[in-house]
């Protein structure tokens, strides 16, 4: 893939948006309104780049329904994939002899876990144990034996715990094994162990050096604490109306929710659908909360 020749439109020349619970409704529907908004910000010069916690091979059909056809920034930032040539132009994983002793030492301070591991490639497998059985009508399945999750390369692992919630597995985990993987939090029981390094900013900064933009170009958009390293990697961080209170603390504007049309809210603002009228005649844009974004010191005694 090739870099793109764009004139940077004021204020944004990039509109990095997460997929679910952000751009997507909760059916994963793209509302009429917010492809509308894409479309306009397009025409104007921005490019659109998604940036998802999904691995490739558990999102190309929905970004062929999306009718997507640029780069994409997957597996939470370890994977950059040409959705047009359907090919992966890099990729970051796990070894899974080496993971394998990280995950007991949680299980160790926590107590048991439920798996799930995505193993490498667009053609990877969904393998989970018992516990994540609510994600095989997703296309995952059962694992045969606990060696058959480590039997292949591992893009991500997830974990789950019976009694402990994803804040407070996700920092254990982080005690545990900080130095050795990448620990996120990307959905309800979606707690993510991932390569050390990797993040949705590193994705974002790999798509950047191949595309040609900066930080200052792009406006993100997320609603859960995977997003925070994008959304401060971004000149401009939206959280969603739906979004995890550490996001929107993060966060430089609170958007209306994903079932709200929240992106699309914010787009229209800076690619409005009138652009062509004078100020006086536009009607008001819809509200959303803007303020400043906090620093560490600031969230920590929130």
């Amino acid at each position: 893939m090739t870099a793109p020749t764009r004139r940077r439109p004021p204020p944004f020349g990039v509109v990095a948006t997460d997929l679910d619970g952000t751009l997507l409704r909760g059916d994963l529907s793209l509302s009429a309104r917010t492809r509308a908004a894409l479309a306009r910000a397009e025409a104007s010069g921005a490019l659109h780049l998604v940036v998802t916690g999904r691995a490739a091979a558990g999102c190309r059909t929905l970004l062929e329904r999306l009718d997507y056809r640029g780069l994409a920034v997957c597996g939470q930032g370890a994977q950059l994939y040409d959705v047009g040539a359907d090919r992966l132009l890099s990729s970051q994983g796990l070894h899974g002899p080496t993971v394998r002793p990280l995950v007991a030492r949680i299980a160790e301070q926590a107590g048991p876990l439920r798996l799930a591991v995505v193993t490498a490639g667009l053609t990877g497998d969904f393998l989970v144990t018992p516990g994540f059985e609510s994600r095989l009508r997703h296309g995952w399945r059962l694992a045969e034996s606990p060696d058959d999750l480590w039997a292949r390369p591992v893009d991500k692992v997830l974990i789950r715990h019976d009694h402990l919630g994803d804040d407070e597995l996700a920092a254990l985990a982080r005690r545990v094994c900080a130095d050795e993987v990448a620990v996120t939090h990307s959905g309800e029981g979606l707690v993510e162990l991932l390569p050390a390094g990797v993040s949705k900013a590193s994705g974002l900064a790999a798509a950047a050096a191949l595309l040609g933009f900066t930080p200052a170009d792009t406006i993100a958009f997320g609603d859960m604490p995977n997003d925070i390293p994008m959304i401060e990697w971004a000149g401009y961080g939206v959280a969603m109306g739906n979004a995890h209170a550490e996001l929107r603390r993060r966060a430089d504007e609170t958007a209306p929710s994903n079932e709200e049309d929240g992106v699309a809210v914010v787009l229209e603002r800076f690619f409005p659908p009138d652009a062509g009228r004078s100020a006086a005649d536009r009607p008001a844009a819809a509200p959303s909360t803007t303020h400043r974004r906090e620093s560490p010191t600031d969230v920590a005694h929130a």
